[in-house]
């Protein structure tokens, strides 16, 4: 027992030696200034963490109605495209609502593309962190902090992704006014097209499925259950949000997002929402399937 006991001590020792402490330092008390953090993050956008193949196209952008955009980003394999605010220091309002004019005007200017209002800061205090938040049920934002950290002497300079479309916690039926079609009409047409375009991939599997609606959401129930649900975002966008609760199936369904390059989120509540479109849908309809079979079982034909 007592050589267990030392043998842990050593990795013990050993992990203390291997992992250093790090403090984190403002980027100005380092001699450096915001239009540094923009050219690291021009030359290489990848830093940032966003999903796709994602290049710079353009920086310190001149806007039709006033002001730069700091960095337009672009997937060069999908019609995205990132705009993106850089401030040194906390986040403030001004600093939000010009990220949101920008991507705005992006949005308008190239509509046929998604678009992603990004903000970068050294911090966001709790309550610009509960706006954006609150923003995002309808603006997509991504909120990135980026941290210089002095460990050893040397500085590291490291982006965290701290709100990537934020999603609330899915709600019970009993908490859900229930509507019907004609109240998604007048509101959020494309969001009933996406989940129907989903649904007809998975309507053949299963005799009973249904389309259901409620004030938040769009969904679609297996055998009275629900399966998927599709929240409102900007045209022709919508969340589709789906849980899976097995680490086995969550790790194969990862991969065969990442495979195909679709963007995604896993959540604390363990479900998996990824911003789609009819086309989106359309183009990967064999791998929403294949995620869909593996949910639930389904034999594919290659296995029947």
């Amino acid at each position: 027992m007592e050589k267990i006991v030392e043998l842990a001590k050593e990795e013990f020792s050993k992990m203390e030696n291997e992992i250093k402490i790090g403090k984190k330092i403002f980027i100005r008390n380092a001699g450096k200034d915001e239009y540094w953090l923009q050219h690291i993050i021009y030359n290489d956008p990848k830093v940032l963490g966003l999903p796709g193949n994602v290049e710079s196209i353009g920086k310190e952008k001149k806007q039709s109605r006033g002001g730069r955009l700091d960095i337009l980003l672009k997937d060069t394999e999908e019609k995205i495209m990132y705009e993106v605010e850089v401030m040194l220091g906390a986040t403030d309002p001004s600093h939000i609502i010009r990220a949101i004019e920008y991507w705005d005007h992006e949005k308008r200017k190239f509509p046929q593309r998604q678009h992603y209002c990004v903000l970068v800061a050294e911090s966001f205090d709790r309550r610009y962190f509960n706006v954006i938040q609150l923003m995002s049920l309808n603006i997509p934002m991504i909120a990135i902090q980026a941290d210089l950290l002095e460990v050893n002497g040397e500085r590291i300079l490291n982006f965290s992704k701290i709100i990537d479309i934020y999603l609330e916690p899915e709600e019970t039926d009993e908490k859900v006014k229930k509507e019907d079609e004609s109240y998604w009409n007048k509101d959020s047409p494309w969001t009933i097209d996406n989940a129907k375009e989903m649904f007809a991939i998975i309507k053949g599997r299963h005799e009973n499925t249904a389309l259901g609606y409620t004030q938040s959401y769009i969904s679609i129930s297996k055998d009275g259950k629900i399966a998927y649900t599709f929240q409102k975002r900007a045209k022709p966008t919508s969340v589709m949000i789906f849980k899976v609760r097995e680490a086995e199936k969550e790790e194969i369904i990862k991969k065969i997002l990442d495979n195909n390059d679709i963007g995604y989120t896993y959540n604390s509540y363990k479900e998996f929402c990824i911003n789609v479109d009819c086309e989106v849908l359309k183009k990967n309809a064999k791998v929403f399937s294949e995620i869909h079979s593996l949910r639930y079982k389904i034999l594919t034909e290659s296995e029947e």
